[in-house]
């Protein structure tokens, strides 16, 4: 890869950290929102039931929509560790360059396409 290749990739990768650590943000204010009986469960019968039912599957929601992003950003992170041992862009199973289309498609992938196909078989 080119220093230009590996300087696109690390703004690319810096843009999608900033747009999920924005979105962590967001969720985390979101969930904060709610009452400490809320988060608790110490709510009263007299409350509409329907609400309350709907108010604990968002903030169920916003968990696993954390969970998911904190996963995508420790992905992030290795790709930009990778970038600056200049080993991004080579199959960690192979060792062969992955193509630049797979990169633009996945940019916090370690394998190659048939690498890829590989493990999915063998799981």
């Amino acid at each position: 890869m080119t220093k230009q290749d590996l300087e696109y990739f690390k703004n690319l990768l810096e843009t999608k950290r900033t747009s999920i650590v924005k979105d962590l943000g967001t969720l985390q204010s979101h969930s904060m929102q709610s009452t400490s009986a809320e988060s608790s469960g110490d709510l009263t019968y007299s409350d509409h039931m329907p609400d309350l039912g709907s108010a604990t599957m968002e903030r169920e929601k916003a968990f696993l929509f954390a969970a998911r992003d904190g996963a995508y950003l420790d992905q992030i992170e290795a790709a930009l560790t990778r970038i600056q041992n200049r080993k991004f862009g080579t199959c960690r199973a192979c060792k062969a360059p992955i193509p630049r289309a797979r990169l633009e498609a996945v940019p916090t992938t370690e394998v190659c396409v048939p690498c890829k196909e590989k493990q999915n078989k063998s799981v």
